[in-house]
């Protein structure tokens, strides 16, 4: 029986504020132009979720690493980055990350004083990504490649805002603004991945254009590593 590539977009919650809603839907018209050139151009299932559960990365763990000890507390505990996490399935089912996305808006100040406020403290939503990043770096220990994708705007990240430096250290002391999907260092020692932050908004289109190049190289990486024909969709037949 030929298999179909399938795409499963199904997001659960409420989102807070307009700027975020409004970011989401963003990311989520990128995304979804992404999948289908990925899905033409490589012929293989691509599988969207909004989330993982804590439980399935430490299982993932445990199998990579059975020397080592891990932890979770509780079995409904997960990762919901902004973006969702996109995947490209091999024959037997089994799923490997291409593109894990977040996206952060940050900064009300100069709104803020043009209303005559005071200023707030920086850095809310920039602690929350760190987090998210240990977890999917961690994650992701056994490949080499670490598609993660942070798009960030807002005059938070403004070139004289000392945010970007907590954002460098997330980023393992490593440049913004530049692609690094594949470990680096002589030992594959940094796990940087793609921190994209400006002061101005990303667009749908720059956004497709990022999004694309991580989910091109890593589906290129598991072809090799793991072989191509593991993932390739059986034509057709009329």
């Amino acid at each position: 029986m030929a298999r179909k590539a399938t795409l499963r977009v199904q997001r659960e919650g409420t989102v807070i504020n307009k700027i975020s809603s409004a970011q989401e839907g963003r990311i989520k018209i990128a995304i979804l132009s992404a999948i289908e050139t990925a899905r033409q151009e490589f012929k293989v299932s691509i599988i969207w979720h909004d989330h993982i559960f804590l439980k399935n990365i430490v299982a993932a763990l445990k199998e990579a690493y059975p020397d080592v000890e891990f932890h979770h507390h509780f079995g409904t505990s997960s990762m919901r980055p902004d973006g969702g996490i996109v995947s490209i399935a091999d024959h037997e089912g089994n799923l490997y990350p291409i593109l894990v996305t977040e996206v952060k808006n940050q900064g009300t100040n100069k709104q803020r004083l043009d209303e005559g406020k005071p200023k707030q403290a920086k850095g809310n939503a920039i602690e929350r990504l760190g987090k998210n990043v240990i977890g999917f770096r961690t994650w992701l220990l056994h490949e080499d490649i670490f598609p993660f994708v942070c798009f960030g705007d807002g005059c938070d990240f403004d070139s004289a805002s000392s945010i970007l430096d907590r954002i460098t250290t997330i980023n393992m002391f490593g440049p913004l603004n530049t692609f690094a999907v594949q470990r680096q260092g002589p030992k594959g020692e940094f796990q940087r991945g793609c921190m994209y932050f400006r002061e101005d908004e990303w667009t749908v289109e720059e956004m497709t254009v990022r999004v694309l190049e991580v989910m091109r190289f890593s589906i290129k990486y598991y072809k090799s590593k793991y072989h191509s024909m593991r993932f390739e969709l059986e034509e057709e037949v009329a």
